[in-house]
């Protein structure tokens, strides 16, 4: 008599979680070590602001924090290996991170402009963001 097929799709499905821990851990690390870069890099204070109730610093950070999860989320699904993710993770990071910085250049005082509040600066900032993510997440559908 075969064994119920059920009970071995579940124990199949189970046998994943090793692997779904690993990747998440290397997500995690991955996303502390993006923001404490990004925060680094930008000129202005991104948790001080978001605690004194900027909607434009909030609306700027978490545009940055998807358009860098997007192409991780793309690495970890393509990728072949926790190494090999962690490489192209490292890829979304410096995008992301060049992207403000090109974002910054392209619209003057952006940083001063998101610490003044202005929304249209961080909508700005955070569609940049978004948008870079979203192609770089598919130019990483090797």
């Amino acid at each position: 008599m075969s064994a119920n097929p059920m009970l071995n799709t579940a124990l199949g499905s189970l046998a994943g979680i090793p692997s779904f821990l690993a990747y998440f851990a290397l997500a995690v690390v991955l996303l502390l070590v993006f923001v404490r870069l990004y925060t680094w890099v930008t000129p202005h204070d991104e948790f001080a602001l978001i605690r004194a109730n900027n909607p434009a610093a909030a609306i700027a950070f978490a545009g940055a924090l998807v358009g860098f999860a997007w192409p991780l989320s793309s690495a970890i699904t393509h990728s072949l290996s926790l190494l090999d993710c962690a490489i192209w993770g490292g890829v979304a990071l410096v995008v992301q991170v060049l992207t403000f910085l090109l974002s910054s250049a392209a619209l003057k005082q952006l940083p001063q402009r998101i610490t003044q509040g202005e929304l249209a600066a961080g909508v700005f900032s955070a569609g940049c963001s978004i948008t870079v993510g979203m192609l770089n997440a598919a130019c990483m559908s090797y």
